[in-house]
């Protein structure tokens, strides 16, 4: 019998780990390098304690994925041995797709390609290494299994990734208000036509996990200074982007410069078996490493987002529920080109605006079901009188407005 192997969690404990296959899985370098990207992106610009990663993520997803499929083992339910382990395959690979600083740069590096699906690219390249060994667990991440509920254990409303990343995004924040009671979650789990259903006395717990989730947005997530932070790492490598196109001379590791000297396309990503070997090499290190060089940039431009990135002088962010006044936006844009000496081309690296949104629960076919114990299935806004839930469903909108700090204070001061 293979020895168990016990990983010491902060968030759950002892981890125990008894097949060879999965420990051979994690020791595999596509794996590994999740230890070089941060959970949490810039939110330890806000939050000092915000440093880990997304290794620690998805040893605690596939812990949590255990959990629940032994529950629904207890309560009757048929799963085999080949479906316990593909399902924390599954959940253990679902962020492998994740390239430097996680959702930060998602479209930065590659042409609006989502994690996702360089995450199935990979486990299909991780297959053909094991010789089909992952055949089974690709199947549930894509949802093409018939067992409808491996899937929405991996990617739903309630699922083990949300269930592991508040409490541990909490725990390492520390912010309190996000942490969940994912066992109590975990054991009111059930299964209706093969689908994932919770019992109807969870509906308070369900409450509580969607409350913590909206509040982890606002306070950690979308954090306005989260929001400056993420906004500059954009603007220099759009800057960096920029030079090297016009063949300017910048120094950074292979990897990152294949993808700073042209922006590849889906099709060209899955065409070329170099890029996914590039883009396995790339982590969070490369990033900085190249910031810390281009800080002595010979751009203005560039070497000043740099410096001011490195010693923390970030843009200042304006979040309220209307953009900025055109008026306000004008003044400020002035100001920014008489102090910098920059053009309006230019102006764009220092003042950025958009909007973002924040739904704790989205209604549709993704819902959360619960069950009563006639054995009738409603979605859950149905089942639950609380107004709490209702108001969790509405989309918040907020628009933010960034901009070099010392210049948007000096226009309130003006003003």
């Amino acid at each position: 019998m293979f020895p168990t192997k016990i990983i010491n969690d902060p968030i759950y404990g002892f981890i125990k780990i008894n097949n060879p296959f999965i420990l051979k899985l994690i020791d595999h370098p596509f794996v590994q390098r999740l230890k070089r990207i941060k959970q949490l992106g810039l939110a330890e610009f806000v939050y000092p304690g915000a440093h880990h990663t997304r290794f620690h993520h998805a040893l605690g997803a596939m812990h949590l994925m255990d959990e629940a499929l032994n529950n629904l083992k207890a309560k009757g339910y048929s799963i085999s041995d080949a479906e316990m382990e593909a399902a924390e395959i599954a959940i253990l690979l679902h962020d492998i797709g994740h390239g430097p600083f996680s959702h930060v740069l998602e479209y930065t590096l590659l042409n609006h390609v989502h994690h996702e699906e360089i995450s199935n690219l990979i486990m299909e390249k991780l297959n053909q290494h094991f010789e089909g060994r992952l055949s089974l667990a690709i199947t549930m991440f894509d949802d093409s299994y018939p067992r409808k509920f491996f899937h929405q254990l991996i990617s739903s409303q309630l699922d083990v990734d949300r269930l592991d990343y508040l409490s541990r995004d909490s725990f390492y924040t520390g912010v309190r208000e996000g942490f969940i009671g994912s066992e109590r979650l975990l054991s009111m789990l059930d299964l209706q036509d093969e689908n994932l259903v919770m019992e109807e006395k969870g509906i308070y717990s369900i409450e509580n996990f969607l409350m913590a989730r909206r509040l982890m947005y606002w306070q950690v997530y979308l954090h306005k200074t989260a929001i400056a932070a993420e906004t500059m790492l954009i603007q220099i490598l759009r800057r960096a982007k920029e030079l090297i196109n016009q063949g300017k001379p910048l120094s950074c590791s292979k990897a990152l410069m294949l993808f700073l000297s042209k922006e590849y396309t889906w099709e060209e990503f899955t065409a070329d078996p170099k890029l996914l070997v590039a883009f396995t090499d790339l982590d969070d290190h490369d990033v900085w490493a190249a910031i810390k060089t281009w800080k002595d940039s010979d751009d203005k431009i560039l070497s000043l987002l740099c410096s001011h990135f490195l010693s923390r002088k970030l843009f200042t962010c304006k979040l309220g529920s209307q953009p900025l006044p055109k008026s306000k936006r004008t003044e400020i844009s002035e100001e920014i080109k008489s102090r910098l000496q920059i053009t309006d081309e230019e102006l764009s690296y220092f003042v950025i605006e958009g909007s973002t949104s924040n739904s704790a629960y989205v209604q549709g076919d993704n819902t959360i079901k619960i069950v009563d114990k006639l054995g009738h299935v409603v979605e859950l806004t149905e089942a639950s009188d609380l107004p709490t839930i209702q108001a969790l469903s509405k989309i918040v909108k907020k628009y933010y407005f960034c901009c070099p700090k010392s210049v948007y204070l000096q226009g309130e001061l003006n003003a």
